[in-house]
């Protein structure tokens, strides 16, 4: 929100300085962003008028002018802007005065005298714009200092609001807050309602329930629409952000800035009537002010005339219906629209307005037959014109009547560790616009309809609190024991699954929850994703249903700056749509990690080699190690995953995620530099463990004996892991695969592994008939189950 200083202080009066009052605007959470000083230093700069105009016969881009200044005598002055002419009205600023840094001197341009300078806004320091000299209102009075003509000096002050102070998206909003926090009162304003001079109206339908809950308009005849803005209100548009356009939309625009209320003009001739409000249909199309025009539906809230839709409710205006210079009669709208009415329909159509911005937040719901008074005797003032009756159509059980709040004195203590003073209380609840009515206990306290943000009692001492200072809270440490809770040894936690993968050199990386869908498409994942109603941008247009695409998008990113060696990992949850309608999404926590390039770090000890799948398989592996997971694999046919380089993990036969190589298709269509590889887990049962349990070492040795067999190629090696702890019984204690040969001596279609088998018993000393039984039931297993061959 940017306002005018002089602006705020005309509803506010206050001796505080710039520098204060802008401290206390961020002391009291109106975080005060920027602040620009205007027309500083403009002695001698007077309003005077371009008489006579005639080129420079040096210079072609330069005229020679005379200027009244109201001094009895005309001055010459060299000006090269191009929109010098006889007529016009400018600041001069006269010799002696000193403009942006450069002293005013008469001098010679070419050849001819100079005895001053015609300025810009720019020049003067009052806006951005250095096209030209600033013209001034043809009715401004010769001589004037231009200080007091556009009254300066003064600032234009911008803040950023939390979105709970919607209230503040006016001047006046804002000077509620000034006047609690400088022990000041707000000037009453002057909403009096105009009387009107005939009888000629548009009825109003209000067909939208509690979407659009009020509704006021009025027709004003008669008005000239080409009356020039005058330069007080044109100069706090201008200062608030807002470009003038014309003297009816500028009136809009400043009740909308000062009041909070936003408004629109329809030229009266261009509607027939009954005004309408309802719900957008499917097929129906409107253009708009800017030319775009916008696809309808139900999710829109539309203005109509005689059902025919003119204006997007709240957000902006028909091209149809708009008012021209032509325009003599209007019909002017101030309204109350739902916030959930509202938000996001400007994004869905690429629009984002100061009205949709306001309504979004939350408008009074009180202020609309105010603001068209207001904006009733600006235009009449200014334009001239007759008004009609205001038809004001409400409906009533819709609209929110401000409850009241009981705020207990011992409550205020408790919460704020201090007492305030009673008499504080109340100067600070009423200078917000507050009602009070003393009780027991304390105040029963009736909030004003534009603070729709303070419901509960903590609401009262959260405002308490901010006007009378966070400073003057003491600080104090709390009282009492306090109780850690020892986490569970049944699961890992997240820290331990971070330090396990940062120990095997992955990197963790924090992604975005939404992605756009066309990635999902990509990878085959969009089934179940669930959209946004009200996305960042459309690439990011669904919540994630894999931390895969995400994960492997940030490789590519950081691929793409000569990053060699890349191993990521991500914890995060996905999302996959509930099945009854209206649910929440389902929420899983997973792990996932994305490597490409070297196996290891470059360095003179090992040969490079390009990361494969199975050192991927070990830093999975080391992390199910924390937990004591056994984890087996089964050959993956997703479509995303390689086919002979991807498998389905599961623990305990229970299946908890994927790891493998990416699919060369999927692999060319991300435009990927090398192999990636990458897995994803679910963090739940990977994380499970038992209770640690205390056993006693055996006292005797182990005895090993070796294995050497062919098998079919085909036959993974879990389940032959599998067949050979079933039959060796209790004495094994661990396989290793420490061999796997192909080539002369094997069949074409085999593989010779060899296995080591660490036997040993807690009670006694194994003998060779133990170690012989266990062998052969070993031997016989793998026959029978796999076609085993032992090799001689």
């Amino acid at each position: 929100m940017k306002f005018s200083e002089n602006w705020l202080r005309s509803h506010v009066p206050t001796s505080a300085t710039r520098d204060e009052l802008t401290a206390t605007l961020t002391a009291i959470g109106l975080e005060v962003e920027e602040v620009t000083a205007l027309g500083e230093g403009l002695d001698k700069v007077v309003v005077a008028r371009i008489v006579d105009c005639a080129r420079h016969p040096q210079a072609d881009r330069l005229q020679v002018c005379q200027v009244d200044a109201g001094l009895g005598e005309h001055l010459q002055i060299v000006c090269g802007a191009p929109n010098a002419r006889a007529g016009l009205v400018a600041p001069l600023a006269m010799v002696g005065a000193n403009v942006g840094g450069i002293a005013i001197k008469a001098a010679g341009l070419r050849g001819v005298d100079s005895n001053g300078m015609l300025c810009s806004a720019r020049e003067l320091g009052v806006d951005a714009d250095a096209s030209g000299l600033l013209e001034l209102p043809s009715d401004a009075p010769l001589g004037t200092p231009i200080a007091d003509f556009l009254g300066l000096p003064d600032a234009s002050i911008e803040i950023k609001l939390t979105p709970n102070r919607a209230d503040c998206f006016s001047v006046r909003g804002i000077a509620f807050d000034v006047a609690a926090a400088f022990g000041s009162q707000v000037v009453p304003f002057d909403a009096t309602p105009i009387a009107a001079r005939h009888e000629r109206a548009l009825e109003v339908r209000l067909d939208a329930g509690a979407d659009a809950p009020r509704y006021c308009g009025r027709i004003i005849e008669g008005v000239d629409a080409t009356a020039q803005t005058p330069a007080w209100l044109a100069e706090r548009l201008r200062r608030s952000g807002v470009r003038p356009v014309s003297l009816l939309v500028d009136i809009t625009q400043y009740v909308m800035l000062e009041l909070g209320q936003p408004m629109h003009a329809f030229d009266r001739d261009l509607l027939t009537g009954p005004i309408g409000v309802r719900k957008g249909r499917a097929g129906e199309s409107l253009q708009l002010l800017d030319g775009r025009t916008a696809a309808l539906d139900d999710g829109f809230l539309v203005i109509t005339d005689a059902d025919r839709p003119v204006a997007l409710a709240g957000i902006m205006g028909g091209q149809d219906t708009k008012v021209t210079d032509a325009t003599g009669n209007v019909f002017l709208e101030s309204a109350y629209f739902a916030p959930s009415a509202i938000i996001g329909r400007g994004r869905r159509l690429g629009l984002h307005t100061d009205a949709s911005h306001r309504y979004e937040r939350g408008v009074d719901p009180a202020l609309a037959p105010q603001a068209i008074e207001v904006a009733t005797r600006l235009i009449v003032e200014l334009a001239g014109g007759s008004p009609g009756p205001v038809v004001h159509a409400a409906l009533h059980e819709h609209l929110r009547a401000p409850a009241p709040i009981a705020l207990r004195r011992a409550r205020v203590s408790r919460v704020l560790g201090m007492q305030i003073a009673d008499a504080d209380v109340v100067r600070i609840l009423r200078a917000l616009g507050m009602e009070l009515t003393e009780t027991a206990e304390g105040w029963s306290v009736v909030a004003p309809s534009r603070r729709f943000d303070i419901a509960i009692e903590e609401d009262l001492i959260e405002e308490l609190a901010r006007i009378h200072g966070y400073d003057r809270i003491p600080a104090t440490v709390p009282g009492g024991a306090t109780r850690i809770a020892a986490g569970t040894e049944t699961r890992l936690d997240a820290a331990t699954v971070r330090r396990q993968l940062a120990a095997r050199e992955l990197l963790e990386t924090i992604n975005f929850a939404f992605v756009d869908a066309q990635l999902l498409d990509s990878w085959g994942l969009s089934e179940g994703a669930v959209p946004l109603a009200n996305p960042l941008s459309g690439e990011l247009g669904v919540m994630r249903t894999s931390l895969l695409p995400g994960l492997v998008a940030t490789l590519q990113r950081n691929a793409a700056r000569q990053a060699g060696r890349i191993r990521l990992f991500e914890l995060g949850n996905v999302f996959a749509a509930a099945g009854g309608q209206g649910a929440a999404p389902v929420e899983t926590l997973r792990v996932a990690a994305a490597v490409s390039g070297d196996a290891a770090a470059e360095q003179w000890g090992v040969p490079a080699r390009p990361v494969d799948f199975y050192d991927l398989k070990g830093d999975l592996q080391s992390l199910a190690a924390a937990s004591a997971a056994q984890l087996t694999f089964q050959q993956s046919a997703r479509g995303y995953g390689h086919p002979g380089r991807s498998a389905e993990v599961f623990r305990d036969g229970r299946w908890i995620g994927w790891i493998g190589q990416l699919h060369p298709r999927l692999h060319r269509a991300l435009d990927l530099d090398g192999p990636v590889l990458g897995f994803e887990i679910d963090l739940d049962p990977l994380t499970q463990r038992a209770l640690p349990q205390a056993a006693e070492l055996s006292r005797f040795p182990s005895v090993r004996r070796d294995l050497a067999f062919t098998v079919a190629e085909s036959v993974p090696f879990a389940a032959i892991e599998q067949s050979v702890r079933e039959a060796a019984g209790p004495l094994l204690r661990q396989v290793l695969l420490f061999d796997r040969y192909l080539g002369p001596g094997v069949e074409t279609g085999q593989k010779s592994l060899a296995i080591g088998l660490i036997l040993q018993d807690n009670t006694r000393t194994l003998n060779d008939r133990d170690v012989e039984t266990v062998v052969a039931e070993t031997v016989a297993a793998l026959a029978r189950e796999h076609g085993a061959r032992i090799r001689g």
